[in-house]
């Protein structure tokens, strides 16, 4: 719903739009992407442990998930993949229920309230963390 819903939260752009600018930003970083979006937990979580082995990096934006999935954060412990935690809007200044993330705490950062463009900052610090590590 990206682009559609509260446009003054989320902005204008679309979930196409923000892949479309992170694909192009891997390619001139000389890396992979691999996409993936739901709206099932479990299918996030399936998502998950199927990188295992796979993926060096998983840059995700758990949405709601953020403040009541355990089973997201247990399948990103289990994986042990670094992860950078993305938000479009700042979590911090928003409602009380939306400044508690399950993911936070085990994420190499978090990125919130820069819009679509966190998604880029996380490609660059996600790679320059593995690049240092």
């Amino acid at each position: 719903m990206l682009g559609q819903r509260e446009s003054s939260i989320y902005g204008t752009m679309t979930l196409g739009d923000i892949e479309a600018s992170c694909r192009k930003k891997a390619v001139d970083m000389g890396i992979g992407l691999d996409w993936f979006q739901s709206n099932h937990e479990g299918e996030l979580v399936d998502k998950i442990q199927a990188a295992q082995g796979n993926i060096d990096l998983i840059i995700i934006n758990p949405a709601a998930y953020t403040h009541t999935s355990i089973a997201i954060r247990d399948a990103l412990l289990a994986v042990a993949i670094p992860v950078v935690e993305v938000h479009i809007s700042n979590i911090h200044k928003r409602e009380d229920f939306r400044k508690k993330s399950t993911i936070s705490d085990i994420a190499i950062g978090q990125i919130v309230g820069m819009g679509p463009q966190g998604y880029l900052l996380a490609l660059d610090g996600g790679v320059n963390y593995l690049q240092e590590s």
